[in-house]
């Protein structure tokens, strides 16, 4: 697989009729073959073959990722003019950066997906410091991460919307850590592992509002093409991170099938 920097240019041939708005999901959806999921060293994580180093070298540098995240939902705030949109599309930050909003009885917070990374950092056997003063991010890893934000800042708000759209394949991963990780890495804390938790509701959430918002702006076939080509660009900035992580630290034989 060879990522590419950007959606591509070169666009394949235009569908002569738009699709409906079931179809157009449906080629969505179908873009999930390229997922991470099936990417051998995620592959070897969920079947139980990583050793520490290979976990707590995946933690520190997802880390990366975790704090563009708001980031980049940031930049779609400020590229979008349409007040309810930003409405809904703020609770993405609030959900990862955490909040604290109010005072005594009144007052709620919430920690963050931010904070639940450091926590399961910490359950991996590595020290926040390291974590947060970004010492193990990988040069691949950085340029893929930085790569979506700039895309994000330039686009049009709803082609960055569109390349969120990697959610509706997210809750299975999660699903799959929930499922594997307890029992072939019992030296993990479980409560290391609420990030996950958190984030399979979450992301079945997010999508809801990220595949409304997509389905109701591309609606030519013109703009379909464009948005499964931007869908593709963000797979494979998923795919490129653990492309990094394979070369710097392997895949454990047995885990590539």
């Amino acid at each position: 697989m060879n990522p590419s920097t950007e959606p591509s240019t070169f666009a394949a041939p235009l569908h002569a009729v738009a699709w409906g708005p079931i179809e157009f999901e449906q080629r969505l959806r179908e873009q999930g073959k390229s997922y991470h999921i099936h990417h051998p060293f995620n592959r070897m994580l969920n079947d139980g073959h990583a050793t520490p180093v290979q976990i707590r070298g995946w933690v520190a540098n997802r880390y990366y990722y975790q704090i563009a995240i708001p980031v980049k939902d940031a930049a779609v705030l400020a590229n979008c003019p349409d007040r309810e949109v930003r409405r809904g599309w703020i609770q993405r930050i609030l959900d990862h950066d955490g909040f604290d909003i109010g005072e005594g009885d009144q007052r709620v917070s919430d920690a963050g997906g931010i904070e639940a990374w450091l926590r399961l950092g910490e359950s991996v056997g590595l020290q926040r410091d390291e974590i947060t003063d970004l010492r193990h991010v990988l040069p691949g890893v950085r340029f893929a991460v930085d790569a979506y934000v700039n895309f994000a800042r330039r686009v049009p708000w709803q082609e960055a919307v569109c390349s969120s759209l990697t959610e509706l394949f997210a809750p299975e991963i999660h699903k799959q850590r929930l499922a594997t990780w307890p029992e072939h890495y019992r030296w993990i804390e479980s409560s290391g592992l609420q990030y996950f938790r958190n984030r399979v509701s979450q992301a079945r959430r997010d999508v809801e509002q990220g595949l409304a918002i997509t389905l109701a702006h591309f609606t030519t076939p013109a703009q379909q093409q464009r948005a499964l080509e931007i869908l593709k660009f963000k797979l494979d900035i998923l795919w490129t991170m653990n492309d990094a992580l394979a070369l710097h630290y392997g895949v454990t034989m047995g885990a590539a099938k």
